[in-house]
């Protein structure tokens, strides 16, 4: 088994080079020891687990080899068959599952896959809480058959979740979707049924011929631009590969940053919910925090990654959260993201307020902000100190990566955890300011 497809949040490789049927056997076998191990239950043969898959080539596969590690170690199977991830956590957390294997490499290409693992409750297993160990069960392969063999049952989850999260209003707006090809299409009619929708590259396809299923890459989005322009549409979202992820593009056809989306959110959500807590990622910008202690609530920065967050979240008591990557997670959704009461809250105060999307995202657009930019070097973690040296008289904060706040600016790097790439984010109050601090941060990161 190839240890390095364990990564900090999921399991993930290229097929079948990385990641195999073989794998998927042994991590099934492993789940369930796991789960065991922690479960107050000896008998494992009533540990009841959730399996979802995407619609990648390579699914159907690891499904069958995995569902007969389950099996074998004596788990039960709830079989939910095509979904997307947040009807994955929804399921596990609703029906109170003791948890959940979801096949998915989310917005990667299509040679990979990849696994999401949850506890009860949709709870994500990272690094930190039981990927290691889950590792270790499946490198060890010492397993010890059940007496009795688990069983499989189907279920369909998608008339529970549209009952729980639809929003039976008359949204009188066009709106283009794009699902890239992927399982995110399979709820779309359903949850937008009151709208006039236009449906790009809806039909099922593991190739992902049209393009890539990660709208974080602008080239990814300009089908959707270009169809919202095209239809004259009051506004088009995208979804990834595994449709825990939703942006949004206005009516002119322009990307809104995800973090100017946290912001409206937060705004609509305190406006009925006083002194809340909202959690908000180390790449965002400032208008998120300044939005959110406006309204008399506490704003807490947290690191990158959905299990922290969401960790944390349930710590703090969240309301809210948002990630600069495109998740957003509600208290009300077990703490999971939810980009069907996203999209419902902006359709609503576009209805309420009468105005576009890109007028009411305006009043937001206080600060220029860059996309993620990357830097090939042969060392990250020297490079960082470098720049950490050149900018120690600004606000420092390594709470991931290094950021670094001065009154006007700041600046964001973080490694790669990969490859050999620094990862710079920059926002200034200024397009100039901007534009400059971008070139001197350039100098010090190619300077050998």
């Amino acid at each position: 088994m190839n240890e390095k497809i364990f990564k900090a949040y999921d399991v993930r490789g290229v097929f079948p080079e990385e990641i195999n049927e073989e794998t998927a056997y042994k991590i099934g076998k492993a789940f369930v020891c796991f789960l065991k191990n922690k479960s107050s239950e000896p008998n494992s043969s009533k540990l009841k687990i959730v399996v979802g898959m995407d619609n990648r080539l390579s699914s159907g596969y690891l499904f069958a080899a995995l569902e007969k590690g389950i099996l074998e170690q004596g788990g039960e199977i709830i079989d939910i068959g095509f979904c997307t991830t947040p009807m994955f956590y929804y399921g596990v957390a609703k029906f109170n599952y003791d948890g959940g294997i979801m096949i998915t490499a989310s917005h990667n290409p299509p040679q990979y896959n990849g696994f999401k693992m949850v506890n009860k409750g949709g709870v994500p297993i990272s690094e930190s809480t039981g990927l290691i160990q889950i590792k270790e069960l499946a490198l060890a392969d010492n397993f010890i058959l059940a007496p009795v063999p688990g069983r499989k049952e189907k279920k369909d989850i998608l008339p529970d979740y549209w009952e729980d999260n639809f929003i039976d209003e008359d949204f009188s707006f066009t709106i283009v979707v794009d699902t890239a090809n992927s399982v995110s299409s399979i709820p779309i009619k359903k949850m937008l049924k009151n709208t006039a929708l236009i449906h790009i590259f809806d039909e099922l396809d593991g190739k992902f011929p049209n393009h890539e299923p990660n709208p974080a890459r602008p080239e990814n989005l300009r089908d959707l631009c270009s169809a919202v322009k095209a239809a004259r549409a009051d506004l088009g979202v995208a979804f990834d590969g595994d449709g825990d992820r939703i942006f949004f593009v206005d009516e002119k056809g322009e990307t809104i940053k995800p973090d100017l989306i946290t912001a409206l959110l937060a705004s609509i959500i305190l406006k009925k919910n006083f002194k809340q807590t909202i959690l908000y990622d180390i790449s965002s910008g400032n208008i998120v925090p300044e939005t959110i202690k406006k309204w008399g609530s506490q704003a807490i920065m947290t690191r990158v990654g959905h299990s922290l967050i969401k960790e944390k979240m349930r710590q703090e008591n969240a309301i809210f959260g948002g990630e600069f990557s495109g998740h957003y997670f509600f208290k009300k959704s077990f703490f999971s993201e939810e980009p069907f009461t996203v999209l419902f809250l902006v359709l609503g105060e576009m209805k309420k307020s009468g105005n576009s999307l890109s007028e009411i995202i305006e009043p937001f657009r206080k600060y220029f902000h860059s996309e993620e930019l990357n830097y090939k070097v042969e060392d990250a973690k020297e490079k960082i100190k470098q720049i950490k040296e050149k900018y120690q008289s600004g606000n420092i904060n390594e709470m991931d990566g290094l950021r670094v706040d001065f009154e006007d600016w700041w600046f964001l790097v973080r490694p790669s955890n990969t490859e050999p790439v620094l990862r710079l984010m920059v926002e200034a109050k200024t397009k100039f300011m901007l534009e400059h601090k971008i070139k001197e941060l350039e100098e010090v990161i190619k300077n050998n």
